[in-house]
């Protein structure tokens, strides 16, 4: 069943949408309200591109690598494509809304099913890497998001072989997430794992 229900008031002036937490599946019509809730909104936290290099202290720090594979021109610009157009995400379990391709700025939705209840977070891409040998992306959280932090994706090229890196640094915002911090962590393990494993599926593939 989806939830097309008027977002909370209450919820909506201490920055936590009605469906950060749900029983119900959002639908098409909550979400574009929520980005366009979110979209003049500032990010919830300071230290805006730190995934570039070294990340903030008071954070939860993930970095996570997996080898791709020989470098050729080929798979790179075939994977970086699938990265700038949320493969990473998608083919893990998550729904990107809109589903339009990255770019700097691009105010968006995602969300994805827990064990009784889904789970919505919205989200700004900060910046977009595109260099001869790295690719990818950033995203930052915005008030409905249970977590606070920033969360990279890159394609990277070092020496003959081709690397898929996930750098984040994050802490729990929502009440529920704080409460629940221990669960939070297993979860954004796994989900991390499932990046992981989706990009090396990824890169089997041929064009």
């Amino acid at each position: 069943m989806e939830s097309d229900a008027p977002a909370n008031p209450a919820a909506a002036h201490d920055g936590y949408g009605a469906y950060v937490f749900s029983l119900t599946k959002p639908s098409p019509g909550a979400l574009s309200r929520l980005v366009a809730q979110q979209s003049d909104r500032d990010l919830t936290y300071a230290e805006h591109g730190a995934t570039a290099g070294e990340m903030p202290p008071g954070y939860h720090h993930d970095e996570w690598e997996t080898d791709l594979g020989p470098f050729s021109q080929t798979a790179f610009d075939r994977l970086a494509g699938a990265l700038r157009q949320w493969r990473v995400q998608t083919g893990s379990g998550l729904t990107i809304f809109p589903g339009e391709p990255v770019r700097p700025g691009l105010t968006f939705a995602l969300w994805f099913r827990l064990p009784g209840a889904y789970a919505t977070a919205a989200g700004r891409v900060v910046y977009v890497t595109s260099e001869p040998d790295r690719a990818g992306f950033a995203y930052g959280t915005l008030p409905a998001h249970p977590e606070q932090g920033e969360e990279a994706f890159h394609l990277v090229r070092q020496g003959s072989q081709l690397l898929f890196r996930v750098r984040a640094f994050s802490r729990p915002r929502h009440p529920l997430a704080r409460l629940g911090s221990p669960v939070s962590r297993v979860l954004q393990k796994r989900m991390n794992q499932a990046y992981l494993k989706t990009m090396r599926e990824a890169a089997e593939q041929r064009a």
